[in-house]
């Protein structure tokens, strides 16, 4: 969703380069070229406009960091000021001491509902949860049935009494049910209209009364932008929520709608839902979100990822090197052949720091044949060439392009690529002000490092 966006920026701050310091000239120049790129990308004019202002405010202060060059101090600050977008708030569920915690599913119809709503119960089953859905959607053709469909895909229980075709008797039933089995947590999928109705408020407000709601999470599709904020902002006013779901964050749209979401509506980004499958769905990190989009990386995201893969003892070796600075190419081949066993490459590959270009060096969407085509050509290096790529001259390259049956092109960008990776892990390090770390809260350790 956000490459258009991703790409700008970085763009912008590639202009940078050839800066010495920064002048109110190049600072209104930048701020011109960063406030087209977020109202084409649909971020809501008034966000952008108090955007536009915080940050030219930071970067004609004289105490901005002089150790960064220009590019440095002006991704450093559109930075902090998109995290400052997201507030202080954190994703996921926030911390509740009811029992069974009850979480209503509120939107309009099309948005997603009854898809994230087993996607939220699958996540809440990996977290040791026990949760039972239930469908408040009697209108709707199928929409009971379908639920019913989700959630044994989810497996998960369904609470779907025989007849019961009353709104409100069945979220109330949910919740006996619950209490009686003990299921600890009641996830209630409620009707949807194409609009904002009475009707459908009246009969929101009845579910809440009776339900004792812990989180009322809207979902909304990314895809349809503003529209989709301005429902959800309706929707707090009348009803209550207590967080966004974003879905179809994968799609083409222009995304500004996760950038106005918590300004607009004043409520935060819970999860964010990514794909069709059932996994596909995450808490929001806006750090993390962030610097996937100014193509930092999203470090912790993958360390997750890869901690379902990955060898502990084989991290802990790696995971050395990296504190060392002594990260190689045979080490990033290593790491290359557990992306593959990883999820979709074009997901993994925007999550390393720098390597957002890697999906053009075959000019196209990643695939299992590209990597083998950047293993080939790290192979065919010598283990010195491995260990020491800036050895690697014109000769060498050559070489090495023939051995694997690439391009000297190919060879150059990979290489371009590798150099990159290591200068913006080193980069965010600096910005955050700590070193790579190892994962935080699972004793299992990442070969990729951490930023917190």
């Amino acid at each position: 969703m956000f490459d258009a966006l991703s790409n700008r920026l970085q763009d912008v701050f590639q202009s940078l380069k050839g800066e010495t310091r920064l002048t109110e000239a190049t600072v209104e120049r930048v701020l011109g070229e960063i406030r087209l790129a977020l109202l084409e990308a649909d971020v809501n004019f008034k966000v952008v406009k108090a955007f536009v202002d915080r940050v030219r405010d930071r970067a004609m202060d004289a105490a901005v960091q002089k150790g960064l060059n220009p590019s440095q101090q002006v991704i450093k600050i559109v930075r902090d000021e998109l995290l400052g977008l997201f507030g202080d708030a954190k994703g996921g569920l926030q911390e509740t001491a009811s029992r069974p915690r009850v979480i209503v599913m509120l939107g309009l119809q099309g948005s997603g509902k009854t898809t994230t709503t087993g996607k939220l119960a699958k996540w809440l089953a990996k977290q040791g949860r026990h949760p039972i859905v239930v469908s408040t959607d009697v209108r709707r053709p199928a929409a009971i049935q379908q639920l019913a469909i989700v959630a044994q895909q989810a497996g998960v229980r369904v609470h779907d009494p025989a007849g019961e075709m009353d709104p409100v008797a069945r979220a109330k039933g949910a919740l006996a049910e619950a209490r009686a089995v003990g299921n600890d947590v009641v996830i209630v999928d409620t009707a949807g209209r194409l609009h904002i109705d009475d009707e459908l408020m009246k009969e929101l407000v009845a579910i809440k009364d009776v339900s004792g709601p812990s989180d009322l999470l809207y979902v909304a599709d990314a895809m349809t932008g503003q529209d989709a904020i301005k429902s959800a902002g309706e929707f707090n006013a009348r009803v209550g929520v207590t967080g966004v779901v974003l879905t179809k964050i994968d799609g083409d749209a222009r995304g500004g709608a996760a950038l106005s979401v918590v300004s607009v509506v004043g409520v935060p980004i819970a999860f964010v839902g990514s794909g069709e499958k059932l996994d596909d769905l995450e808490p929001f990190h806006a750090d993390r979100f962030v610097s996937r989009m100014l193509g930092m990386g999203d470090v912790l995201s993958l360390i997750e990822k890869a901690e379902e893969v990955i060898d502990q003892g084989d991290a802990e070796k790696l995971e050395a090197k990296i504190r060392k600075g002594g990260f190689t190419l045979e080490d990033f081949r290593d790491q290359l052949r557990m992306l593959k066993r990883m999820g979709p490459l074009d997901k993994i590959l925007g999550m390393l720091p720098g390597m957002g270009g890697m999906k053009e060096l075959a000019g196209q969407k990643p695939d299992e044949k590209q990597l083998s085509r950047i293993e080939a050509i790290i192979n065919s290096m010598t283990p010195d060439e491995r260990k020491h790529a800036d050895i690697l001259d014109g000769s060498r390259r050559k070489r090495v392009a023939k051995g694997s049956g690439t391009t000297v092109e190919d060879v150059n960008r990979l290489l371009k690529q590798f150099v990159e990776m290591q200068r913006m892990l080193k980069m965010v390090g600096q910005m955050t002000g700590e070193p790579v770390a190892a994962a935080p809260k699972k004793k299992k350790k990442s070969v990729f490092g951490s930023f917190k």
